[in-house]
């Protein structure tokens, strides 16, 4: 029975792939994008997530927890994240929900029994279900169970990828999957190395490999200001879907700061921590430019 850790299984999305979705997010990504809004997916173990702002300070997580990972002074409530043994006895005991465990390990078939819940709503909207992270192909053997299983049940599948992964977990999972929403970070092998921490030749091999298979692709393009927001890079991503006749569709998505605090949240540091959304008329500006270059149906989300 395949297993893997679920950070987060979303109901009624409508931005990851066609009509009504349930996304189910993989914990533990290769990347480190300097940008990433979901900081609980970048460990591939459970955290916890402590919300500050939901805190009363009645101090029962300090009075519960076995390793004293939480302590209260006149400046407030303060965890050191790295005594925590993630038991979950905090969780359990805080009466505002301001503590959480970001991680859940569940079989496949958990998984699906959850979405099928949502079947009737795929149904009357073409939606389905959408597999995202994290890097949902870094746990290949779970991500490739959950699409099988759901492709039995009639299901329309997307998953959403780096396509930072082995070869062989690309080819055993494009069997199962209707819609790839590909991410493509940066053009530049070097500066993709820079803000991602990987180097980009195995991505673009991956992607290759779905236009041989006739795998329908949407190009999610982030665009982040004073990392990608060029118009070498922009020319780039025109010239990769000019290139690839498997490209349906791109997707220009502006950098929003809404991710930030949850580093905090998880006790880590953001590494690109700005507060400023990417200003609308720059995210025009970008989606025109690829649009004239490739002649694709080219969107902002």
């Amino acid at each position: 029975m395949s297993t893997g850790t679920v950070f987060d299984i979303q109901r009624f999305c409508v931005d990851d792939g066609p009509g009504i979705r349930t996304t189910v997010f993989l914990k533990g990504c290769p990347l480190h994008c300097v940008w990433c809004h979901n900081a609980e997916g970048l460990s591939g173990k459970v955290q916890l997530y402590y919300s500050a702002e939901h805190c009363i300070g009645c101090q029962i997580c300090q009075a519960v927890c076995p390793v004293q990972a939480h302590r209260f002074t006149d400046s407030g409530h303060t965890v050191d994240f790295s005594r925590c043994i993630t038991c979950g006895a905090c969780v359990d005991a805080c009466p505002n929900e301001s503590l959480r465990l970001a991680g859940k390990l569940m079989t496949a078939e958990e998984v699906l029994s959850e979405v099928v819940k949502d079947q009737p709503f795929f149904e009357s909207s073409g939606g389905g279900m959408t597999l995202s992270g994290g890097e949902p192909l870094m746990q290949g053997e779970f991500a490739i169970s959950l699409a099988k299983l759901a492709k039995e049940r009639g299901l329309h599948v997307c998953i959403e990828t780096s396509g930072f992964c082995n070869h062989e977990t690309m080819k055993s999972i494009a069997q199962y999957v209707d819609l790839f929403l590909f991410d493509y970070k940066h053009s530049s092998p070097e500066a993709h190395k820079r803000y991602t921490g990987v180097e980009n030749k195995i991505i673009l091999e991956n992607l290759e490999f779905l236009e041989t298979l006739e795998k329908p692709v949407i190009l999610r393009c982030p665009i982040i200001p004073d990392c990608n927001d060029t118009k070498e890079h922009y020319g780039a991503i025109a010239a990769l879907a000019n290139r690839m006749k498997n490209i349906i569709e791109i997707h220009i998505e502006p950098y929003h700061p809404f991710g930030v605090s949850k580093y905090t949240a998880l006790g880590l540091t953001a590494m690109y921590n700005s507060q400023e959304m990417m200003p609308k008329d720059a995210s025009e500006q970008a989606a025109e430019t690829v649009r004239a270059l490739s002649g694709k149906n080219v969107i902002i989300s």
